[in-house]
């Protein structure tokens, strides 16, 4: 899978995320490690200039595993290559790159700036490709400390952009890939703060007020978004915003998401000690004996990264909604495949098979320390690579049938 999205809206600072959740790099330097962008320009600009591959493996539980719908699992691990793309239009036949050899991908919007121009362009390319998008709402903390925004301003403010989301995906979307708009009820989209590294599917909060309230965790998520009201004295819930007496309810997304962390990011930044302890008793967070002496945004990120881990959500997202390889070479074999649908190779692209014949697709050439030497980086589609192989490398102007730009390597 790969992350795109516009220049500067937190794709290198997210990874970050997932980085430390698979044991890479420690949670505490997430978010300022930049893990991803390793070239010394790229440090001192703060920008991602080459898109560069990890891999990374995670274990789900049971329980979650049954949320993978449409597609066959075996066993709770998943081993999940990750691309980090740059955003700069300038680089974006990077992006095309990376984006040849993945079946997913984690758009980045950055919440306060909504989709910009290249979040449209980046977004286009992986339609384009037949690529199934997940949203991620970056850059919440800003819209907090920053803005200042009331609960339902942020609301209607993370309403607007999954909108315009949802509008580009339907305006490119390629027929074989089937629905793709995002829809936060579903749990295709996170919301997230890549800088302080915690984030949340609306799955998190269903899962916690299923198990406190003994309600249907898919019924819970339903509701927690869209015109949803709850009303405290009666226990009910109803879809218009005032009750029956006219008095104005809370919109559920508001009382059960946003206020918890409204409530810790209040009494953190106001300094307010006694309810910050009685909050993270309810919330049961435990701090260490160094922690209990941090103050401010120092606490305020370890706490909301113990009470909403930015990692879990991601990859949980990550891997109950984006394809897996066999899941996604069915209908993708066609773009990826010039030659005849039905020969073997295509079949073996379609399949993924491992025992078909070896189709590497090399989708960028990365230089080495030697003069003159590249490494080869791509991804096989079919077949199984072995050292000592015998290969066929068609280069950029191969033209089948002739022997021009061919050479066989082993």
């Amino acid at each position: 899978m790969s992350v795109i999205a516009h220049v500067d809206h937190g794709k290198s600072t997210l990874s970050d995320s997932l980085v430390s959740k698979a044991g890479i790099i420690s949670s505490g330097r997430a978010g300022e490690a930049r893990y991803m962008d390793t070239r010394k320009d790229e440090i001192e600009r703060g920008i991602t200039i080459k898109s560069t591959a990890i891999s990374m493996y995670f274990e789900m539980s049971e329980e979650d595993i049954k949320e993978i719908k449409g597609q066959k699992t075996d066993g709770t691990a998943f081993l999940i290559n990750l691309i980090d793309s740059p955003g700069h239009v300038d680089f974006s036949s990077e992006v095309t790159a990376a984006l040849r050899v993945t079946d997913g991908a984690l758009v980045v919007v950055d919440c306060i700036d909504g989709v910009c121009v290249q979040t449209e362009t980046v977004l286009r390319q992986a339609l384009g490709e037949r690529i199934k998008p997940v949203i991620c709402l970056n850059k919440v903390d800003r819209a907090l400390l920053e803005l200042q925004l009331d609960k339902e301003e942020l609301y209607q403010s993370f309403s607007r952009t999954i909108e315009s989301v949802n509008v580009i995906i339907s305006t490119y979307i390629d027929e074989a890939l089937g629905d793709c708009q995002v829809y936060p009820e579903k749990g295709t989209v996170a919301f997230a703060s890549g800088l302080h590294g915690w984030g949340f599917t609306l799955r998190q909060f269903a899962n916690r007020y299923a198990k406190k309230f003994g309600v249907d965790k898919e019924k819970m998520m339903t509701k927690l978004w869209g015109n949803n009201f709850f009303n405290p004295k009666t226990k009910k819930w109803s879809t218009k915003a005032t009750d029956a007496e006219g008095k104005p309810l809370e919109r559920a997304f508001n009382m059960f998401v946003l206020d918890p962390i409204y409530r810790i990011f209040d009494s953190i930044m106001n300094f307010k000690k006694e309810q910050t302890a009685t909050l993270l008793e309810k919330l049961e967070i435990t701090l260490s004996s160094d922690e209990k002496d941090l103050d401010g945004k120092a606490l305020l990120k370890v706490v909301m990264r113990k009470f909403l881990p930015c990692g879990d959500a991601l990859l949980e997202m990550i891997c109950i909604h984006l394809p897996s390889p066999i899941t996604s070479q069915a209908y993708r074999s066609a773009l990826l495949y010039e030659g005849p649908t039905d020969d073997e190779c295509a079949i073996g692209i379609r399949n993924c098979d491992p025992n078909g014949p070896l189709m590497l697709y090399v989708s960028k050439m990365v230089p080495t320390s030697d003069k003159g030497r590249f490494y080869a980086f791509g991804r096989v589609f079919s077949g199984t690579v072995r050292a000592g192989m015998k290969v066929r490398i068609q280069g950029p102007n191969y033209v089948p049938g002739s022997k021009n730009d061919l050479a066989v390597k082993s």
